[in-house]
């Protein structure tokens, strides 16, 4: 890389959700990530900051201003890396109600990894490091 090359140091995204309590619920007792802030505007829960790690995601409560039936989640998809057990990791989500799009499966390049969707259609990829 160049010096005047870009050098992130991490990255957090912000989802909107059909249904706020909802998502939020899958990301905490489905995936396992805790809550790390709630907040509100006029009195209203409008997202919520979950942490799991080092990663970060916001979850906003769509106000419908795009369309509430409009389609989310769609080209491209969000890969989180772990150094726990994929296996593992994968149990933990189907008996917390989770449903896999994909069974963990090792990869040509050496990863292990599945695939799952969120409720409002984000596709996630859980990845060995």
């Amino acid at each position: 890389m160049s010096d005047d090359s870009f050098n992130a140091r991490s990255l957090a995204i912000s989802l909107t959700a059909k249904d706020l309590k909802t998502s939020v619920g899958w990301y905490r007792d489905v995936l396992g990530f805790a809550v790390d802030k709630e907040h509100e505007r006029n009195g209203v829960l409008r997202a919520v900051s979950l942490k799991a790690g080092a990663v970060r995601i916001l979850v906003n409560q769509d106000d419908g201003a795009k369309g509430v039936d409009r389609v989310k989640g769609q080209g491209f998809s969000i890969q989180l890396s772990t150094d726990q057990s994929i296996d593992e990791v994968a149990t933990r989500i189907k008996a917390h109600g989770g449903t896999l799009d994909s069974e963990p499966a090792d990869m040509p390049w050496g990863a292990r990894m599945f695939r799952l969707t969120d409720p409002d259609g984000f596709k996630l990829v859980i990845s060995s490091v």
